[in-house]
């Protein structure tokens, strides 16, 4: 039943996600907002509002493992098991605007992560430099977009009754927040029952889970031949989890690092980042063998967990 629990939660995060961006991408053009800012704000916090409403409720439920674990893995499952499974399909091209921008702010977000660990807990003033750290990040974005961050959402026509369109963003919103409770309360349960760590199951099958929206993302876009759209999306994404969502986290219910994420799992994603930057850097792309690399590491990470 604990199991059933997890999948169906995880089911209606994902099918929740996918109608609450619709529908609010709908609004924003439908009030004159041009597509590639309802891209980069509307959708890009559609797009987190799984991850962010799980956190907020592990926090809240008092399992912080789950909710930076969800954050964490999260980014290390973005870097190593997304962006490698799409590399070693079709090569990814590295713009070198998102690398210095993107690829920047997503490395300071991983050091501001490690640095957070060494803290005794994360109040809301924290939180608060975080939310103005991503709305910064977001200005900037608006204001010098590159080709990645333009083709970076499809066209999609919006809805063509404003009313179905608030309705569709409601209820999105609904199936999100009812999702993850089902995910939150089933990890909890599966950890207590299972003798594994709160913090082990937020760092795999939640974040892994909560992550399957930027995994689709960038199949689809790797399959179009459009496989640098992925690395943008996945440095978004990045940056999205720290600032945004632990933020946001943290203004609602302040909470400690857990000591196993802060002293391990925290140095692996900033590992997995810098790794990133160096294979983008290096040959102006993140080729196959790279790809097959981060996927292999990915398993090492896992086998790692599971054996601890």
């Amino acid at each position: 039943m604990t199991v059933l629990l997890l999948l169906a939660g995880l089911v209606l995060l994902l099918v929740g996600g996918e109608v609450l961006v619709r529908g609010a991408s709908s609004i924003a053009e439908r009030f004159g907002m041009p597509h590639f800012v309802v891209g980069v704000v509307v959708v890009g916090f559609g797009t987190s509002t799984p991850e962010l409403v799980t956190s907020v409720q592990a926090a809240l439920a008092g399992a912080p493992g789950i909710a930076v674990g969800n954050i964490v893995g999260s980014n290390i499952a973005n870097i190593l098991l997304i962006l490698g499974l799409t590399a070693a399909l079709a090569p990814i091209a590295v713009e070198r605007a998102v690398l210095r921008r993107d690829g920047g702010m997503a490395l300071a977000a991983a050091v501001v992560c490690l640095g957070l660990a060494a803290v005794d807990g994360i109040d809301r003033l924290t939180g608060a430099l975080l939310v103005a750290g991503l709305v910064a990040y977001i200005y900037t974005t608006i204001r010098h977009p590159t080709s990645s961050n333009l083709a970076e959402v499809d066209a999609d026509a919006p809805l063509p009754n404003l009313w179905l369109a608030a309705l569709l963003t409601v209820g999105g919103l609904a199936v999100v927040i009812i999702g993850a409770d089902l995910l939150v309360t089933a990890a909890i349960e599966l950890a207590r029952n299972s003798g594994i760590s709160e913090s082990v199951i937020g760092l795999t099958i939640v974040a892994v889970g909560t992550s399957l929206p930027e995994l689709a993302t960038s199949l689809i876009a790797a399959y179009r031949k459009q496989a640098d759209i992925a690395l943008g999306n996945i440095l978004g994404s990045n940056i999205y989890n720290v600032l945004g969502i632990l933020g946001v986290t943290a203004l609602v219910e302040p909470m400690d690092m857990p000591d196993d994420i802060a002293s391990t799992d925290v140095w692996v994603m900033l590992g997995a980042t810098l790794l990133l930057m160096v294979f983008a850097t290096t040959g102006k792309r993140i080729c196959r063998m790279e790809g097959a690399g981060f996927l292999a590491l990915y398993g090492g990470y896992i086998g790692w967990l599971a054996v601890g």
